[in-house]
């Protein structure tokens, strides 16, 4: 009966993950197309040596958040939270969550005065390059100071998304995200000019938007927390430390810190490298992250954040088939998204760059260097996709040691990569070093990963890849053909008519060949509309 009962709760949670991801992923869709709009507005308003500026002390509070916020701390807490939803009580649960977060506001706090106080020894790790170019070094410490709080709000909301997730609320945690791209736009446009004319540097007015954007996240956030019984004040004491779910949460964090720390040395070392090549290499690498972050982020990411809690209900019941099962579903319907994704953005690179960003600020050579940059990092979504979706394998058992040894030899690999390619391929060679670590970090976590379960429904997963290959390689092909035989046209139809070939051959060929990812993810999207 327990094994029955198990199937059965199993195949609900698979049966539901397309519907959550599906939230997540409109969410995010919207808040990638915001960023879409973001980044256009940027490179049209702003110099490069002001986008360049920016993005290295943007960076930085950024790459904090992953450790303080929605990366190790959140993948943390959601394990934790779930296993006492699941076998304690609901007050149990509340009262441990009004300690965790205790504990968050005061890191929270105090990294963010750090962080302030130390800007300019943070942007000597990050850009000490710019020492090269006129007033680039002082703007970046400067912006590196307005922007820092970013952090703490980003923390705070990142922290009230992981309760909402757990409880299986993903809907407001993944629509929140787009005010910042709003209050980005907004600032954009509305800004520079008076900051000008009071004699105050125009590029202030990215930092101002990244401020206002974090608080309206924490704010968006705060009538669905109550809603659920977790609006409530912290506990702030120091019996909170004592709690064992957050020395638990504690505990789990630990190599996550220095899995993050790995991480912080990765981005260090790819803006210092940047700083050091020409003028635009920062923008450049960063909008092709940008282009990247859009499919990653609107169904392979939520993807991975919907299927965390699952994995962790399985493991903490220890019903290892199912978790197997559910991981295995989540990696099929992941790699459907990813790998069409790579190949459009390796075939048809340059004219989606010219398309969305080549206006104002934005010449013909940024597009040429955006591009290169893009097909090395497009080319590798479908290895970062496999990466999202084992790691949460990995803290759904409680394992947050493995994934830290594993980032330790990606650094390793980016680091030698990065000082080979560099010096014949300028700032692409950067990108083709991420390209090339991520690789070696998904072949790592799969194989470490199957040995801790046993398998991993590799035939299944296997035959799907296969389909999803063949409609990705016709329709690229097919795509590619018509952006050449539009080239004479504009700077935009090229882009906008290949891209459009490309989903629709893709979809036809993966309809032809019987893809049943396809036809789950259409399942759901009618169902959805029905109602």
């Amino acid at each position: 009966m327990a094994d029955v009962a198990a199937r059965s709760e199993g195949e609900r949670e698979r049966s539901k993950l397309t519907g959550r991801a599906g939230i997540v992923g409109l969410g995010t869709l919207v808040s990638r197309v915001l960023g879409l709009f973001r980044d256009m507005t940027l490179a049209a308003v702003f110099g490069r040596a002001e986008t360049d500026a920016f993005f290295v002390a943007f960076t930085i509070p950024n790459a904090l958040r992953q450790l303080l916020g929605e990366g190790a701390v959140a993948s943390a807490v959601v394990p934790v939270l779930t296993a006492k939803l699941a076998t304690d009580t609901e007050e149990a649960a509340k009262d441990f969550f009004a300690k965790v977060r205790a504990v968050s506001l005061v890191a929270l706090t105090l990294v963010t005065a750090l962080g302030i106080a130390f800007a300019g020894p943070l942007c000597e790790l990050f850009a000490t390059g710019y020492h090269a170019r006129a007033n680039a070094f002082d703007r970046t410490v400067t912006l590196t100071r307005i922007v820092f709080p970013y952090i703490f709000f980003m923390g705070s909301a990142a922290l009230g998304m992981a309760a909402l997730n757990a409880k299986r609320r993903f809907g407001v945690a993944a629509f929140a995200p787009g005010l910042l791209n709003v209050a980005f736009i907004a600032c954009a446009f509305l800004l520079p000019g008076p900051l000008t004319r009071a004699g105050m540097d125009p590029a202030w007015a990215m930092g101002i938007g990244a401020l206002i954007g974090g608080a309206l996240q924490v704010a968006a956030q705060l009538p669905a927390l109550r809603a659920i019984g977790y609006g409530g004040l912290p506990h702030f004491s120091l019996a909170a430390l004592k709690d064992p779910g957050v020395r638990d949460v504690l505990r789990r964090l630990a190599p996550m810190m220095f899995g993050i720390g790995v991480y912080y040395v990765d981005l260090v070392l790819s803006r210092r490298f940047l700083s050091e090549l020409p003028q635009g290499s920062q923008s450049y690498f960063s909008w092709a992250m940008r282009l990247c972050d859009f499919p990653q982020g609107i169904f392979v990411m939520a993807l991975s954040t919907a299927a965390l809690p699952s994995l962790s209900t399985f493991a903490a019941k220890k019903e290892w088939g199912e978790l197997r099962k559910t991981y295995a579903h989540g990696m099929r319907l992941a790699l459907f998204i990813a790998i069409p994704c790579s190949v459009a953005l390796v075939a048809l690179g340059e004219p989606i760059v010219r398309a969305l960003f080549e206006r104002g600020a934005f010449d013909a050579l940024a597009s040429r260097e955006t591009a290169r940059a893009l097909v090395w990092q497009g080319g590798a979504i479908w290895t970062v996709a496999v990466v999202r979706q084992v790691v949460p394998v990995y803290y759904a058992l409680g394992d947050t040691r493995t994934p830290v040894v594993v980032s330790a030899l990606d650094l390793t690999a980016f680091i030698v990569l990065a000082l080979v390619l560099r010096g014949p391929m300028g700032q692409a060679g950067v990108s083709a070093a991420v390209a090339g670590s991520s690789a070696v970090q998904m072949l790592l976590l799969v194989v470490f990963v199957r040995r801790k379960l046993g398998g991993l429904e590799v035939r299944d997963i296997g035959a799907s890849v296969v389909r999803t290959v063949v409609s990705s390689g016709i329709a690229g092909v097919a795509a590619y053909a018509v952006a050449r035989l539009c080239g004479v046209s504009s700077h935009v139809i090229p882009g906008i008519a290949a891209v459009g070939v490309f989903g629709a051959m893709f979809v036809i060929v993966a309809w032809g060949v019987r893809s049943a990812e396809l036809a789950e993810i259409t399942s759901a999207l009618r169902r959805r509309l029905a109602r």
